[in-house]
């Protein structure tokens, strides 16, 4: 390996970090229990409107800027403009503390499953506080200690994500060799009958409208949601120019064709009927419920006793416990560091304080870190402080973020027509070979995102007259969007731009 190549990104390791960064092993036992079967074709829609063209979309950046540190930031500014950069990536970062207050929190329910083979952490209490508040302590100790260790350098954060996107891709191995030796042993049946009806209608009867039918949709292209987290590793990768952009589109492919398989293996073990309408199974624990039901089909098609078999079931959610929570592991690493990475080396330094932009021995803007670790210790910490009595605060701040996670993908898309239309951009990678279809397919992702936020806002005041959280869904964009306009506008006034 080149001097210049030591310390970087193999392809293998760009691939792995994809895999943890989008690909959510939650996502498929989840989509299962909403829409069994029926949830596939919805899942092929997100891929072909959304995903496969957003991914190529991204290499063809990613190799166009190979040398630029700013990720997404220099994409967008080098192909519209300085303030519509700013405010797409600004907006993108904030919905990403967001997302580790909640994730810090919430990363102990599988960890809760590998040990206890269940979840666990309602009972977990110490020192006198709830377990709403234990989590919250524990979660504020993560959060300190993952900055810790990625302060450390590239190289510690691709090992980590790489044994994250390992296990998932386990995890996947796992639900498909075992799907399959059920199915073969029960004869070439499956739990949940292969029909044409099975594709077209949800078993749950809760998704028997057309607005739940469309709010599957949102799940379903949220949940390729991801990729741009990965654009500011771009310099990070050795011979970035072709293995970037192979990376994207070895990760679309499996990705995209992995969600949808994945789901039909499900229900060759899993009987809707007899596994999920009980209600006690949720969102929050259905993937351990479906793995767990796996293993325990697995342990009658081996003929083990009834103890065995339930040991046997025991033993694959513990599993699944320790694949997710590696996964979130692996995705933490990952989006502690690239998101603020895309912030504060692409924009203009002068926008923040110059000890936040200096890099340490391990080229990492370690004091930036540290303010982001704070400012979400700070925000975990409220809720410990008050009792829990501010989860509400916490429920309101997540849905500020989540629309605000996605809208960048619209400004990227719309950056993405302007690229190509900018002959002066030397572009190494094609894969859009006419100007006229990347402008369609750019105009098909906005449109596919655009409307799956704006339903994502809409539906809680439709569905349920919940007029709060319609609007924090719609205060975010705007609240960040506002912040992002002012310190942009601070900067393009004192220095004259």
């Amino acid at each position: 390996m080149s001097k210049q190549n030591k310390g970087k990104m193999t392809l293998i390791a760009l691939i792995l970090m994809i895999f943890t960064s989008v690909f959510g092993f939650n996502n498929i036992p989840r989509a299962f229990f909403l829409m069994g079967y029926s949830a596939i074709p919805w899942y092929i829609f997100g891929a072909i409107a959304f995903f496969i063209p957003y991914a190529f979309m991204m290499a063809e950046f990613g190799a166009a800027y190979k040398e630029e540190k700013g990720g997404i930031y220099s994409w967008m500014e080098n192909s519209v403009g300085r303030k519509f950069a700013f405010i797409g990536t600004f907006m993108w970062f904030t919905s990403y503390i967001v997302w580790m207050v909640s994730v810090s929190s919430s990363i102990w329910v599988p960890l809760s499953n590998l040990i206890f083979g269940v979840d666990k952490t309602s009972t977990w209490e110490m020192f006198g506080l709830s377990s709403t508040q234990t989590l919250g302590i524990l979660g504020a100790i993560f959060v300190i200690l993952i900055t810790f260790l990625s302060s450390k350098g590239m190289s510690s954060i691709s090992k980590v994500a790489s044994v994250g996107g390992i296990f998932v891709t386990s995890a996947n191995v796992l639900l498909i060799v075992g799907s399959l030796i059920v199915f073969f042993a029960n004869g070439f049946k499956a739990a949940q009958p292969l029909n044409l009806a099975q594709f077209t209608h949800s078993p749950n009867p809760a998704y028997g409208s057309v607005l739940a039918v469309l709010g599957f949709l949102v799940f379903a292209i949220f949940a390729y949601g991801g990729l741009e987290a990965v654009g500011g590793l771009v310099d990070q990768t050795e011979n970035a120019n072709v293995t970037f952009p192979r990376g994207i589109k070895i990760s679309a492919i499996v990705i995209g064709v992995g969600y949808s398989l994945a789901i039909l293996m499900v229900g060759l073990f899993t009987n809707w009927d007899a596994v999920l309408s009980s209600p006690d199974v949720r969102m929050a624990n259905v993937s351990y419920v479906v793995i767990k039901n796996l293993g325990v089909e697995l342990g009658k098609v081996f003929g083990l006793s009834q103890a065995g078999i339930e040991i046997m079931g025991t033993w694959f959610a513990r599993y699944i416990g320790l694949a997710m929570f590696l996964a979130l592991l692996g995705a933490f690493f990952t989006l502690i560091y690239s998101p603020l990475k895309q912030l504060i080396e692409g924009t203009p330094k002068e926008i923040w304080p110059k000890k936040w932009t200096e890099l340490n021995e391990n080229n990492m803007p370690v004091r930036a870190m540290w303010v982001q670790c704070i400012t979400v210790v700070a925000i975990i910490m409220i809720a410990v402080l008050t009792s829990g009595k501010s989860t509400m605060f916490l429920d309101y701040l997540i849905l500020m973020g989540n629309v605000s996670m996605t809208i960048p993908t619209v400004f990227l898309a719309i950056a993405f027509i302007y690229f190509k239309k900018n002959d002066n951009i030397k572009k190494p990678f094609i894969f859009f070979k006419s100007k006229t279809m990347a402008t369609f397919w750019a105009v098909v992702v906005i449109v596919t995102v655009g409307f799956a936020n704006i339903f994502t806002i809409i539906q809680p005041a439709i569905e349920s007259k919940d007029y709060i959280s319609t609007g924090f869904q719609l205060a975010g964009p705007i609240v960040f969007g506002i912040i992002a306009f002012i310190l942009i506008t601070i900067y393009e006034r004192k220095y004259s731009y």
